[in-house]
């Protein structure tokens, strides 16, 4: 009888969930029965992207059979010229996820500790955790990143901080303000991240400017993306910015070729758009308005919203309403470990928002009749 090996994963793994995507539009489609399904699950643009990009796609076409260049160079050079930035404080992965898990391998160790909120983008906890390190979860006051408590929790084990602002999902930011207060305080030698993947959307005047921040804190560095105003979602490629030498340690453990031609060509002229993105950040600024103002008339309570989504009390178990809304047509986003009553949502087109707030009343008018 031939004898079997089973090969043993690293022990950082074993426990590790495999990310389950969410049903498509398409799943729910066929099993609902359902002509029409509005996705409102994964905050992506619902205006799509710039017609710039259509055609930077369309004659990058031609050149399928070539590498992509692997320093990203007229990518970068677009994104320096954006923000006013050296080429050298700029790295690109497929989506902020990919620099979010550089960061992780060029950085941790196994024992090695990390702060976050204890309701926040989980990547930051699957890719600590790979990597053996300990992930210290900081309770959120009022949905909101507790800096002060998080202060509290650095020791001599602390190699980074990660705060998302606006934080997925609650939606919530923390000011200019709080961010020097922060930085003036922690540890030079631990890395603050700052996630920005929704900063494009928001209106605040008192979110923080971080080029202004940067040039006095060489341990900070932002994540931006793609993915959401821009609407370029499928093409994968996000980016960080920091301080040259953090840069280059994280260019240290880049996989090549980790961006495509067509993304980078894609996201150079989206990039170049900046009328499409102003378009966008008015028209979703109004959507917010609607359902927040719809959410008061029905008496839902809900988060402050400065992203491209708003987080709200459904007044009974989220999965309960997560379900119901299918049969509605819509897809939402249930299942936050510390918010068990709350779904959130993109903001969607202006039909695509009345239309949810009538399926959500349709809902709690039949669930109100039957209780």
């Amino acid at each position: 009888m031939e004898r079997v090996v089973v090969v043993q994963p690293k022990r950082s793994v074993v426990d590790l969930p495999v990310y389950q995507p969410g049903m498509s539009i398409a799943d729910v489609k066929r099993v609902y029965g359902l002509d029409q399904v509005i996705k409102l699950a994964s905050n992506e643009n619902p205006y799509g992207s710039s017609s710039k990009v259509k055609q930077a796609m369309l004659a990058e076409a031609e050149q399928l059979n070539l590498y992509p260049d692997g320093a990203a160079i007229d990518l970068t050079s677009a994104v320096a010229k954006h923000y006013q930035v050296e080429p050298n404080q700029i790295i690109f992965g497929a989506g902020s996820d990919d620099v979010i898990l550089m960061i992780c391998r060029a950085y941790l160790v196994s024992g090695d500790e990390t702060i976050m909120a204890d309701q926040t983008f989980p990547q930051y906890k699957h890719n600590v955790e790979i990597e053996g390190a300990i992930s210290i979860e900081v309770p959120m006051k009022d949905g909101t990143h507790d800096l002060e408590a998080m202060l509290q929790a650095v020791t001599e084990k602390t190699k980074i901080v990660w705060i998302c602002n606006p934080n997925n999902p609650t939606g919530t930011i923390v000011s200019h303000q709080e961010i020097v207060s922060f930085m003036e305080r922690i540890p030079s030698q631990v890395l603050v991240v700052l996630d920005e993947a929704y900063c494009e959307y928001v209106t605040d005047q008192e979110y923080p400017d971080v080029f202004k921040l940067l040039p006095a804190y060489n341990n900070l560095i932002t994540l931006r993306t793609f993915s959401k105003i821009y609407g370029l979602a499928s093409l994968r490629i996000g980016y960080g910015i920091g301080a040259p030498e953090v840069i280059h340690t994280i260019n240290q453990v880049r996989e090549p070729f980790n961006t495509t031609r067509m993304s980078q060509a894609a996201a150079i002229a989206a990039i170049e758009d900046q009328d499409f993105v102003q378009t966008c950040k008015v028209k979703n600024a109004e959507g917010i308005v609607y359902l927040q103002q719809a959410f008061e008339r029905l008496h839902i309570q809900s988060f402050p919203a400065h992203g491209n989504f708003i987080m709200f009390d459904v007044k009974m178990p989220a999965k309960e309403m997560f379900e119901l809304l299918l049969h509605e047509g819509y897809i939402t986003r249930a299942g936050h470990k510390l918010y068990p009553n709350h779904l959130r949502v993109t903001v969607g087109t202006k039909e695509e928002n009345e239309g949810l707030i009538a399926a959500i009343e349709r809902i709690l008018e039949k669930t109100k009749v039957t209780s």
